[in-house]
């Protein structure tokens, strides 16, 4: 049984440990400048976060596929332990698309996972692993607010974890986009009760099931379409590749089809501000959560999935996003025990 690190954590409080971090930077502090290893990424400064990250070693996981043409493995992202005998949440549009998937926890490989359920509204996925004696997150009684100090997995190496530091930057809140997958499919609209296609993307999967333009939507999967927002809203319950069934009027006869869902990147470009462009690499899916906890932390594509944690060691929430340089998101842990709930429920097994 892996010792849970809760208990090294029972010495040091917030407060202490954000005393320790201004001390490090300040101590050395005889020029105009920090020397490199007194920086908020510096050595010395992670140092003072040794307990939390002990915890991350235990309780966040690595995704990992396989490099094309090899049986190497590589990091996709991360993931959240969420209980002892091998439940794992990760980012799903991360995980749906991989041919070959295995998980790390600590210093262990396990190439046995099992996809249990996805969240598509909050782009959760629920993994399982044969374990039975991992160390979940703690989670915390209630939730963080704007300012307060938080902590997450950097890069890391094959065995180790690393951490990176930030702040809750904005209040918890909707974020607001597109739906994220889509049919490939433009509408206009002679009455307040039709939709009729106008243009069919040539890439998309409305295109290689046969719809055509001037066809009439009339239900999806079975449900009786009365305007746009209904089937927009079906949409938020999917995940890319999905099948939505589509029954179509074409010149009076009816007609049913399914169409593969696609991912909206990867059908409709996407447009970015200037800052957005100088970023960097930006999750796929980085808009449309319910709600989300912003912080600072510069996260990477690959960063994303895992824990993030307060100076306490507790799971505040699960990164979902990078959305650009200086914004990352993240499921607010009242929020994703809900999920993961309804997963574990889906899948018959209780939390």
């Amino acid at each position: 049984m892996r010792r849970h690190y809760k208990l090294k954590l029972s010495w040091i409080n917030a407060r202490s440990l954000v005393l320790a971090f201004v001390l490090t930077q300040i101590a050395p502090c005889t020029a105009q400048h920090l020397a490199g290893d007194y920086r908020l990424l510096g050595k010395e400064v992670t140092k003072a976060f040794e307990p939390i990250r002990e915890i991350l070693q235990q309780s966040s996981a690595v995704v990992l596929t396989q490099w094309e043409g090899s049986t190497r493995w590589k990091s996709v992202n991360y993931g959240v332990v969420v209980s002892s005998d091998g439940y794992l949440l990760a980012k799903a549009s991360e995980v749906s698309g991989l041919e070959t998937i295995a998980i790390r926890v600590d210093k262990e490989l396990y190439e046995e996972v099992e996809v249990i359920g996805v969240n598509p509204e909050w782009d959760v996925a629920l993994l399982k692993v044969p374990a039975d004696d991992l160390t979940p997150v703690s989670w915390p009684n209630e939730e963080v607010g704007h300012g307060t100090w938080v902590v997450s997995n950097g890069s890391t190496s094959r065995s180790r974890r690393r951490v990176r530091v930030g702040i809750i930057s904005a209040n918890t809140r909707e974020i607001e986009g597109k739906v994220p997958v889509v049919l490939g499919l433009s509408f206009g609209r002679e009455s307040e009760s039709e939709l009729q296609v106008k243009e069919v993307s040539p890439d998309a999967g409305a295109k290689r099931a046969g719809i055509e333009i001037g066809d009439y939507l009339k239900e999806a999967d079975g449900e009786v379409l009365d305007d746009l927002e209904e089937l927009l809203e079906m949409l938020k319950m999917k995940s890319a590749g999905d099948t939505l069934s589509l029954l179509v009027d074409r010149e009076g006869e009816l007609m049913m089809f399914d169409v593969e869902l696609s991912t909206r990147g990867d059908i409709f470009e996407e447009e970015i501000t200037r800052n957005e462009a100088m970023s960097g690499r930006t999750s796929e899916r980085r808009t449309s959560f319910p709600r989300a906890l912003q912080h600072d932390i510069g996260l990477s594509e690959r960063t994303v999935g895992g824990p993030l944690l307060d100076l306490e060691g507790r799971c505040v929430g699960m990164n979902i996003a990078r959305f650009s340089r200086a914004e990352s998101f993240a499921i607010p842990a009242t929020d994703l025990r809900k999920v993961l709930d309804e997963l574990l429920e889906k899948s018959g097994r209780e939390n």
